[in-house]
């Protein structure tokens, strides 16, 4: 096979509020760090180790919009997109190099009701919602003989 792949999968926390540039021509990029952890026990130690890796995610114009209205810190996100490394010169003159994901597909998996909770309270009764349970949904679509 002479074809190649540049493609990451993701599912992680956000460590940060995602920040916003605007350029003039109406595009914008939005970046936001993920976290992804692994935890194992090990065999030598008996002792539960907890390894975190940190993701800088790059999304663009309308899905960078999107993000920054949604997403706050520590939302849980699946991202999916490739691997870039960037060279860039910093203020002293030293080349720096930097690793992002340019995210093409983003799926939140917090849920909305976690999302609108208030973040300060900790009583489960904070922010009451009557949500419609799958019977009352599937009665108001009405009969329809199917068999799901």
């Amino acid at each position: 096979m002479s074809g190649t792949l540049n493609k990451v999968m993701l599912i992680g926390n956000l460590g940060d509020e995602v920040k916003m540039h605007y350029f003039d021509d109406k595009n914008c990029v939005g970046r936001f760090p993920i976290a992804t952890s692994e935890t194992y026990i090990s065999k030598q130690t008996n002792e539960r180790i907890s390894n975190t890796e940190w993701h800088n995610i790059v999304v663009r114009n309308k899905a960078a919009e999107i993000c920054e209205k949604y997403l706050s810190k520590g939302d849980k996100v699946y991202i999916e997109g490739r691997i870039k490394t960037r060279k860039w010169t910093d203020d002293k003159g030293m080349e720096r190099y930097s690793t992002e994901i340019q995210c093409d597909e983003f799926t939140f998996l917090t849920p909305k009701t976690d999302q609108q909770r208030p973040k300060t309270s900790n009583s489960p009764n904070a922010n009451p919602q009557s949500q419609p349970s799958a019977s009352t949904t599937s009665e108001q679509e009405g009969d329809d003989d199917l068999p799901f």
